[in-house]
């Protein structure tokens, strides 16, 4: 049997080797290698993909979620109501900036932000809201946007873990995840779903008028070469990882769909396991399984995990110390914060291996080694 693992990008990349080494190949020998003709191509594709009248490739994913806040004119001050139970990206930026972080609940259902806590965080010094598409599963949008709307709040979405997500709006139409929020903001790290090969990063959104602040910010401030109107960074996806993902970026359907068919695997063998919880699928949205996530009740979690490892199964505890509770939020008063479901989960959640490349005989073998923990 293959060794296993989280992710098998290169079983992923002999697939599209031939593909992916020409177009390589080829900016190296046209020497673009910054704002290249593949960077322009690759954001018309992903505007194409996903029915979005402007995407904005940058740096990665960090930088997208940062610059978003930037062009919406954020203050320092100004709150922003976000999930504990997310990576540190999500929150860490908000303080980068001198934004208030206020945490709120997820949904021990769906791992997403809760929205019935949402209104009740909201204050007239909130601004915004970004919720998290966690491990491939939408946040409830219908309802966030719902609230925003009434409390006339920004909503960024924080879409690194999801592209490709299709979402059902309450008026009958469907459309990606990252889309329907003012700003939409992903990641290209190699091992998300749409991964390139190094860093990488794109922020979405259908304003113009928001599209250019961000182009502008993106880009040390500038529209017109060293006219710097705005304070801005230097953010850019490389043509070398734009070139990549254009190549990955058709095949991003199939991934997904392969990634489902090993989240159903694992359903059939796990769903009537007493004390383990597989992942919830909402009925509006299309879960693209970024990761595996089970929650285990009334077994040693963290027993499993170091099982796993001497059966040579990677697993991973995504996330073990929610973000109210690490030690840069401190001066927030972040540690007095009360977030029940959300310390539940972080006790309770492991990852499973999930990927493109996965074989039957892997997931034999991983179910089994979990099935022998849980009945010894």
């Amino acid at each position: 049997m293959k060794k296993i693992q989280m992710v098998d990008l290169s079983a992923q990349y002999e697939k599209i080797k031939p593909s992916i080494d020409k177009a390589i190949l080829e900016v190296i020998g046209n020497a673009h290698f910054i704002n290249g003709p593949e960077v322009t191509s690759f954001q018309k594709d992903l505007e194409e993909y996903l029915n979005v009248k402007h995407v904005i490739p940058c740096a990665n994913g960090t930088d997208a979620l940062q610059i978003a806040m930037m062009a919406l004119g954020l203050k320092p001050g100004d709150e922003v109501i976000t999930p504990s139970f997310t990576y540190i990206a999500t929150t860490e930026v908000i303080a980068l900036l001198g934004l208030t972080p206020v945490f709120v609940e997820v949904d021990k259902e769906t791992f997403c932000i809760d929205v019935n806590e949402i209104e009740k965080a909201i204050t007239p010094n909130t601004k915004a809201i970004v919720p998290v598409h966690l491990y491939g599963q939408a946040a409830n949008m219908n309802a966030i946007m719902e609230i925003a709307a009434k409390h006339n709040l920004f909503v960024v979405e924080d879409n690194a873990q999801a592209i490709g997500s299709d979402y059902h709006l309450t008026n009958g139409s469907v459309v990606k995840t990252g889309t329907i929020g003012h700003i939409g903001c992903t990641s290209f790290f190699p091992s998300k779903n749409l991964g390139c090969y190094g860093d990488g990063g794109a922020i979405f959104t259908n304003d113009s008028e928001l599209a250019q602040k961000i182009k502008m910010i993106a880009n040390h401030g500038q529209s017109v070469k060293y006219h710097h109107d705005v304070v801005g960074c230097n953010s850019r996806l490389d043509t070398i990882q734009a070139a990549v993902l254009r190549i990955k970026l058709r095949q991003l359907d199939n991934y997904i769909d392969a990634r489902r068919a090993v989240a159903d695997y694992y359903d059939a063998f796990f769903g009537t396991m007493k004390g383990v919880k597989i992942p919830f699928r909402a009925d509006d949205s299309k879960h693209v399984f970024h990761q595996y996530t089970l929650v285990f009740e009334g077994h040693n979690r963290d027993g499993l995990n170091e099982y796993l490892a001497t059966k040579e199964v990677p697993s991973m505890i995504y996330y073990p110390i929610p973000a109210h509770r690490q030690k840069m939020f401190a001066s927030f008063g972040s540690a007095d914060t009360q977030l029940p479901a959300t310390d539940w989960l972080t006790e309770r959640v492991i990852s499973l291996p999930i990927h493109t490349e996965m074989q039957e005989e892997q997931l034999e073998y991983i179910t089994n080694c979990v099935a022998e923990f849980l009945n010894n």
